[in-house]
């Protein structure tokens, strides 16, 4: 009698897991969705109405902020490390005021940055795209959701949340239309951990009555496959493509989630070829002949932009670079620089471009 008791006991924890279980599974997929592709986004314009000239200097600045978690010592449990959220308000905020600094000095026309959370768990839902206009007062913003999920309920010690984020431009001259392009992503369960990737198109009138199209990317890691990456940079490909055949300038910033020279891994880790998974070879083959990567970097070393989360920061650790800028070949690239920041308060560094218009 006793030993029933015992089983009919066991049988009803089970029962009860199970039906958390599956209640939280149907919970995913029915709280799952997708924002609609070519979704118009409102710039902020500020009065500005300066535009472009061909023949002169402009700056760009682009920045993966990392939510404003990634200080030193923080590792990030999906790349085998531990935390899941960032260590405090106070750090977060430290965190994104410094990406801002950092921006700023190099007295930038444009600012892309990614991974700018609003209302986010792992971030203590600062809204750090306010934090960022803010910073940027007299610039032209426009922002994109790229990452929005249901509750996430692992890691179990602290389960990482709902998340909102997204990629956000900014240009002292006037963005007179913004779009937001969704990306192709995995049918597979691995869609809950890369919901909405997107890239924004943000078009700056040029005096010569061309624009410049402003692409702000932020492309698959998590849940990537050779033909989700192989689909996301076609596209991207043929959205640039086009607007060169139509007469424009394009400069495309952020972060590709590629070696993005296709042999950083090696340059900077001492000669060894080191795979994370997420960091596959930038698929140059694909590329237009209309467009450039600019690689050609300042300075007598080479500078990674990303560092692997799953262990503290020191000198050393596997570093690559994932983040750089695409353009058309009517811009003249004048000078490509990545920034050394130590990894102080983000794990990308930020990447700077000096250009001008042909």
């Amino acid at each position: 009698m006793k030993t029933k008791k015992i089983l009919k006991a066991i049988l009803c924890v089970l029962l009860a897991i199970l039906i958390i279980v599956g209640g939280y599974v149907a919970y995913l997929f029915i709280d799952y969705s997708r924002i609609e592709d070519n979704q118009a986004i409102k710039p902020s314009s500020d009065g500005l109405k300066e535009s472009l000239k061909a023949g002169e200097n402009y700056t760009a600045v682009i920045q993966n902020l990392g939510f404003g978690a990634y200080t030193q010592d923080f590792t990030f449990f999906m790349d085998g490390g531990t935390e899941s959220w960032a260590e405090s308000e106070e750090s977060v905020k430290n965190c994104i005021n410094k990406g801002a600094e950092t921006a700023k000095k190099y007295n930038p026309d444009f600012v892309l940055f990614q991974e700018v959370d609003f209302d986010s768990t792992r971030s203590y839902h600062i809204n750090q795209k306010e934090i960022l206009e803010n910073s940027f007062s007299t610039f032209s913003s426009a922002f994109a959701v790229n990452y929005h999920s249901s509750f996430l309920m692992y890691p179990f010690a602290q389960p990482h949340g709902a998340s909102n984020s997204g990629i956000l431009t900014l240009s002292r001259y006037n963005i007179a239309s913004s779009l937001r392009r969704s990306l192709p992503i995995s049918d597979s369960f691995t869609k809950f951990l890369d919901l909405d990737r997107c890239y924004s198109v943000s078009r700056v009138p040029v005096e010569n009555g061309k624009e410049l199209v402003i692409y702000n990317v932020h492309l698959s890691a998590y849940g990537g496959s050779d033909e989700i990456r192989k689909g996301q940079l076609t596209m991207l490909f043929e959205d640039m493509e086009s607007e060169y055949n139509k007469g424009n300038y394009c400069l495309c910033g952020g972060d590709f989630n590629h070696d993005f020279t296709g042999d950083s891994t090696q340059k900077l880790n001492g000669g060894q070829s080191v795979d994370f998974g997420w960091a596959q070879p930038f698929l140059v083959e694909l590329m237009p002949d209309c467009i450039n990567r600019c690689i050609s970097y300042s300075g007598k070393e080479l500078v990674p932009t990303c560092r692997n989360c799953d262990i503290p920061y020191e000198k050393g650790n596997f570093t690559i670079i994932v983040d750089g800028f695409l353009v058309s070949e009517n811009v003249e690239v004048v000078k490509t620089e990545n920034i050394n920041t130590e990894f102080e308060y983000s794990d990308h560094n930020p990447v700077v471009l000096e250009f001008r218009l042909k």
